[in-house]
């Protein structure tokens, strides 16, 4: 067990006055500095990079002495809390800040570095467990997380692939995704492991735990799902649909979304039809959003670097998709 200090912001009370848009892009996003863990394993670095986002207004008011951030026991875990920062966000009206932490744990025979943010305030929150792309974690899912504990959800985004990196070897990458996929006891496992940290946060509600997934992540949240595991809702952003196990949909609990673009070329009519009588036969709460012209990996603004025929980024149905991920988390949650 290993902890760590966390630097909290207090809230601002007072409605800050409307500016230009000039004037707020004149002021820094954010202060950074450096502390010390008063506790590390072995081999472990000591010193993390804590970053305390904040509003423009919160910046004057700290330039001025108002605001001074101050240091608070963090509840101790029993994974290695590799990193940590605060994160603070203001509307006009209200503040919100975000604990985020790097977990570090073991699954597969690999060390895991995943992504922990848990929002302000205090008692049990609704959860989301999300899981990566096929090439690995990388910022744009570390921000997920960030994202969902600013809307008041406790996320975890897992790592499955090693490292809280993402592969750079792309056969590699395929050729271990391809063994996963053909063992779905493995692939349940990692999933597994990861829902295990979010579910040790005390501030988790464990009757309201939602696992999401991109990509080959999506195929490892059905897979949980497939399992039996006790979660409300599971949405896969264009997942592999196909299953070893197509009987295992029987096992499902949860509410599930999938997302699919009508050009993907890696998720075939054939391939989505045989999921629809899946989920049918097994009498799951089940939809399917169709997004028209959209390709694999639509959510991803990174995508297009890649330069593989069949990915492409789309604006337009990732923010439709994650709205329709959304209004189901009301429906369940709220």
């Amino acid at each position: 067990m290993s902890s760590t200090r966390s630097i909290r912001t207090p809230r601002l009370t007072q409605r800050p006055r409307r500016r230009s848009m000039f004037y707020f892009r004149s002021l820094p996003h954010s202060i950074t500095t450096a502390c010390e863990h008063p506790k590390t394993a072995p081999g472990q670095s000591r010193v993390g990079t804590w970053v305390i986002r904040l509003t423009r207004h919160d910046y004057r008011a700290h330039l001025a002495g108002l605001v001074r951030p101050h240091a608070t026991p963090m509840l101790g875990m029993s994974s290695l809390v590799v990193n940590s920062r605060v994160r603070r966000h203001n509307s006009w009206y209200r503040g919100t800040m975000t604990i985020v932490s790097d977990i570090e744990y073991q699954a597969d025979g690999r060390t895991m570095i995943g992504r922990l943010a848990v929002p302000d305030g205090e008692g049990q929150r609704p959860a989301v467990l999300i899981a990566h792309e096929g090439p690995g974690l990388d910022e744009h899912q570390r921000n997920r997380a960030d994202q969902l504990a600013e809307l008041g959800y406790v996320a975890f985004a897992l790592d499955y692939q090693g490292g809280g990196v993402s592969m750079t070897d792309r056969e590699a990458m395929m050729a271990r995704l391809d063994q996963l996929w053909h063992d779905p006891a493995r692939t349940r496992e990692l999933a597994g492991a990861g829902l295990k940290i979010l579910l040790d946060q005390p501030r988790v509600d464990p009757t309201k735990v939602a696992a999401i997934g991109y990509c080959f992540g999506g195929h490892l949240v059905l897979e949980l799902a497939r399992a039996g595991t006790n979660l409300a809702v599971v949405v896969g952003f264009h997942p592999r649909l196909a299953t070893p196990r197509p009987l295992d949909a029987a096992n499902i609990t949860a509410k599930v979304l999938v997302c699919v673009g009508t050009e993907d070329p890696l998720i075939s009519v054939g391939e989505r039809l045989t999921f629809e009588e899946q989920m049918r036969a097994a009498g799951v709460d089940w939809r399917m959003n169709l997004y028209g012209d959209a390709q694999h990996s639509f959510t991803h603004p990174g995508v297009d670097r890649i330069g593989v025929p069949g990915l492409l980024f789309d604006p337009i149905s990732a923010e439709r998709s994650w709205r329709a991920m959304l209004d189901l988390f009301d429906e369940t949650f709220r």
